[in-house]
């Protein structure tokens, strides 16, 4: 029989809070954002208002570390499952405001009727009918007076029993008195099974990743500044998607502000440019996988634990260097210039909005990339280069769509081996052959999703090579992308869809072009055949129906430059089939060229 690795303790929910409030058992002071819905925190609260069990909680206490003078040191508690009911309760019985997915600040508020002893959302009807409580934190607060609450409440309930409704609020303060069964892992387990245990009780709720584990390591960690160090990373991916927040931080949080990394972040207030927005995964991926020659999160966790790899044991000497080299990590990643040149090499690729990002994990590599260049001191317009290729190339492989942190340690490894040039100018010609533009390419463009990664890096070589819109005399394709642009079908949909062509099929991304709205609009659900000999008499002297290309040359070079095969002026347009064929190869060869001069 296998031995138990942990054991099981009841808890009070008001001990429970308590804990959280002191830190006895860690739930970081700026969580992960919250992701339940109001309905299910009132939910929380009617289970525990009529008796139900709640779940567990899950609970592990910081590996015992060696310490440098010999002697060893227990950490706090983590709390690796129930985070999201703990903090729905601080919510809701607390008024602690909760962080959104969205980055938005908000209360919680939770309605209760003492008549009809029912809890609902706080909304704006209820909180006008007397007959409701809209705040069950008021009935927490351990100033408010319960006489003076009840009282004031018959007072605007007329016929309300005193006794009855006293009875009722006594029983909803109750609920804090209620039991919760704490899970406590057994503080020897490794690092590899409580990351296991991790994974697998979350497997079922919200997800949760080996970031969020980590990230809960580190906020506990006072010792090395894990806590400030939590609240820079938190700080800076919140304020590049809200700015507004700054003044919050100011406002409430003057340590930070104080701190050696607010100034060193705060400029990102101040960019108006969304292209890389990055989470607090992104950056702990980054910092970690550049610092440390890893690419799995799984070994920060262990690493910041003071996990010595070779003999199994945990020492305060790796621990410390772990923080501090993490720390040096999220300096590199916020550092403006780093951040600038990293965005500033996507849009001088072509990638110039956030539309045609595809892959965050490609994005995140290429910073990798960037920065351990930049360690390695190579030239500035180099490793530019290499960084712009290293990212089309990934996006067009999918190297890292499938298993991210296996490729990233991988990756990372070789560059540690071999250093970014020889490694970046090694791999590159292997993963695009001669063979992948004119045969391998093609046949992935046959798809009809529009966030497909060829009609995305089709589009940023267009932007790159300075194309005009499909039939536009002056506008660009970086203008229309910038802006407002049509994604125009060669072969109308409606054309198509009259034929009786499914989706899958008149959407193929080889029937794309990037047009100006009112030139799309004008062609309508014409049949090719009928608009391309329209275009012919516009080149030939006749009326601009379509844009305001007159010239017989320039209406060619135009058709050419979007990748429409040749003929089609002079009425040899081919089925729609061969025209997606003819065209697959064209845009393929035209994505080649964009690659060539990256």
């Amino acid at each position: 029989m296998s031995t138990q690795r942990y054991s099981v303790t009841p808890h009070p929910i008001e001990t429970l809070l308590t804990w959280v409030k002191s830190g006895e058992i860690a739930i970081p002071e700026i969580q992960r954002p919250f992701v339940w819905e109001a309905t299910q925190v009132r939910n929380l609260l009617d289970s525990l208002y009529q008796g139900y069990p709640v779940g567990y909680l899950i609970a592990w206490r910081n590996p015992t570390v060696k310490l440098k003078d010999g002697s060893t040191s227990a950490g706090k508690r983590i709390l690796i499952d129930g985070q999201q009911r703990v903090t729905a309760l601080m919510a809701a019985l607390l008024g602690t405001e909760v962080l959104t997915e969205d980055y938005e600040t908000v209360q919680i508020r939770i309605a209760f009727n003492p008549e009809d002893e029912k809890f609902e959302v706080a909304n704006p009807a209820i909180r006008k009918n007397p007959a409701w409580l809209p705040d069950v934190a008021a009935v927490f607060d351990t100033k408010a007076s319960m006489f003076q609450l009840v009282s004031a409440y018959c007072e605007a309930n007329p016929g309300s029993s005193q006794d009855a409704v006293f009875k009722v609020i006594e029983r909803l303060r109750g609920i804090v008195h209620n039991h919760v069964g704490v899970i406590e892992l057994a503080e020897d387990l490794d690092i590899e099974t409580v990351t296991e245990i991790f994974i697998r009780v979350n497997s079922a709720g919200k997800a949760l990743s080996q970031a969020d584990f980590a990230m809960s390591k580190i906020a506990v960690n006072e010792t090395y500044g894990g806590n400030v160090l939590r609240k820079a990373i938190d700080y800076f991916c919140h304020l590049a998607v809200a700015p507004d927040f700054k003044a919050k931080i100011e406002k409430g949080d003057k340590a930070f502000v104080e701190s050696e990394f607010y100034g060193k972040m705060k400029w990102i207030c101040d960019v108006n440019d969304d292209i890389y927005d990055p989470n607090y995964t992104d950056m702990l991926r980054v910092a970690f996988t550049s610092e440390f020659g890893r690419g799995k999160l799984q070994d920060l966790v262990a690493l910041l634990s003071g996990r010595n790899f070779e003999t199994k044991a945990y020492e305060d000497a790796i621990a410390e260097d772990s923080f501090q080299k993490l720390k040096s990590g999220i300096l590199a990643f916020i550092n403006e210039t780093h951040f600038d040149r990293i965005t500033m090499i996507l849009r001088s690729a072509g990638f110039i909005t956030s539309d045609l990002i595809s892959s965050q994990n490609a994005v995140n590599f290429a910073y990798i990339v960037y920065l351990r260049g930049r360690k390695e001191q190579m030239p500035a317009a180099e490793l530019e280069q290499l960084v712009r290729r290293w990212y089309a190339m990934s996006v067009l492989r999918g190297r890292y769509s499938g298993s991210p942190e296996s490729q990233f340690d991988f990756d990372i490894r070789q560059i540690d081996s071999r250093g970014v040039r020889d490694y970046v100018n090694a791999v590159i010609p292997n993963e695009l052959p001669d063979s992948f533009w004119t045969g391998m390419l093609p046949q992935f463009m046959d798809t009809s999703s529009i966030k497909s990664p060829y009609f995305l890096c089709y589009k940023a070589a267009q932007v790159k090579l300075g194309d005009k819109g499909f039939l536009s005399r002056d506008i660009t394709v970086r203008d229309l992308l910038l802006n407002r642009a049509d994604v125009h079908h060669v072969f109308p949909r409606q054309y198509l869809k009259d034929k009786g062509l499914t989706s899958g099929s008149y959407n193929q991304i080889a029937n794309y072009v990037i047009a100006q709205s009112e030139i799309n609009i004008a062609i309508g659900a014409k049949a090719p055949l009928v608009y391309f000999d329209e275009l012919r008499q516009q080149a030939s002297g006749g009326a601009k129906r379509y844009g305001g290309i007159s010239d017989h040359q320039e209406m060619l070079a135009n058709l050419a430059t979007n990748c429409i095969p040749a003929g089609v002026l002079e009425g040899d347009v081919p089925d729609y089939l061969g025209f997606l064929e003819m065209r697959r190869h064209l845009m393929a060869q035209k994505i080649k060229t964009w690659f060539a001069g990256l």
